[in-house]
């Protein structure tokens, strides 16, 4: 099925799941889209089944923290940052509730994990204004670039360009098998001075990139020149939230939360408001993601919820 206009018009709310009372810092769907893991302010971790609707598990994180909850290229571990006790970055089984390695050496929070689409590398960015590159499979760090500003990292989708965003100073690329010869390009035709950026994001044709922000502005560059493609707008966000905005799986469409509670849907190529759902959250919508492999989205609050289409001939 693909999806269009009018069929995105009909996703509604399938199942709220309200065992919370605190807010979602972060949330991410396996890369086969059969289970979604989020993370809250009370260091809890959640894990869905996205085929069944229902909470597979519970887990908790009480000593060290959790933020950036991401899987790894399987559906049984996962990474995230740490928001107490250090900066360290933890593997995760999900199977067991059991650490299976740390990645120390960030002197500052965590603020932005990029998970190798190929391989068992990662890359997080730091406020200490470091990127440092890993392997799952060791504990040591096998390099860092030092940078001028808090970095956000994205991979594109075949894994071979890294795109690093420096605050609202612009967005670098590298090539991943030479990272020490610098960017290869830089973009700054977009860059305004109100926008606070909070999440950069590859779209899965890997031909545009999508700044979040802060502000009331979500941007789509071009990722081969940066030319400012799109500025969505009109989503209420009047408290400085970090709101995320995400791709649908065929870049075909954005969606962001509010500050509203609500979900805002826009058509990526034509910058037009497809859709605004009234998705009865009872605060601020901070996460919006697709699944990428299922006609579903979530979206959250301190509630999770999952939505379907009312299936029609489209």
């Amino acid at each position: 099925m693909k999806l269009v206009d009018d069929l995105v018009r009909t996703f509604r709310v399938a199942k709220v799941f309200r065992e919370n009372t605190d807010a979602v810092r972060w949330m991410n769907f396996s890369p086969n889209g059969e289970r979604l893991i989020s993370c809250y302010h009370d260091d809890q971790i959640e894990l869905y089944n996205c085929e069944t609707g229902t909470v597979m598990k519970t887990l908790q994180s009480k000593k060290y923290g959790v933020d950036l909850v991401n899987f790894s290229r399987d559906n049984t571990t996962a990474i995230h940052g740490s928001t107490k006790v250090d900066n360290s970055i933890r593997y995760l089984s999900l199977l067991d509730n059991k650490y299976i390695r740390y990645y120390a050496g960030h002197t500052k929070r965590v603020v932005s994990l990029g998970i190798s689409p190929t391989d068992d590398s990662f890359i997080s960015g730091s406020l200490d204004r470091s990127l440092r590159f890993w392997d799952l499979r060791t504990p040591s760090c096998h390099g860092q670039l030092q940078l001028t500003g808090k970095p956000l990292v994205a991979y594109s989708p075949e894994g071979l360009v890294l795109a690093v965003g420096l605050n609202n100073e612009g967005i670098q690329l590298y090539d991943i098998r030479s990272i020490d010869k610098g960017p290869f390009i830089t973009f700054q035709q977009f860059v305004t001075k109100e926008d606070d950026w909070t999440a950069l994001k590859f779209s899965s044709n890997g031909r545009t990139l999508l700044i979040s922000s802060t502000s009331a502005y979500i941007r789509l560059v071009d990722a081969f020149h940066g030319t400012p493609l799109q500025t969505f707008t009109g989503h209420l966000n009047n408290h400085s939230t970090p709101v995320e905005a995400s791709f649908s799986p065929d870049s075909q469409f954005v969606l962001s939360g509010s500050s509203d509670g609500r979900v805002h849907v826009w058509n990526a190529r034509t910058g037009y408001k497809v859709c605004v759902f009234n998705a009865g959250h009872t605060g601020p919508v901070y996460c919006v993601q697709f699944n990428p492999k299922f006609m579903m989205f979530a979206s959250a609050c301190t509630n999770m919820s999952f939505w379907l289409p009312l299936i029609q001939d489209f």
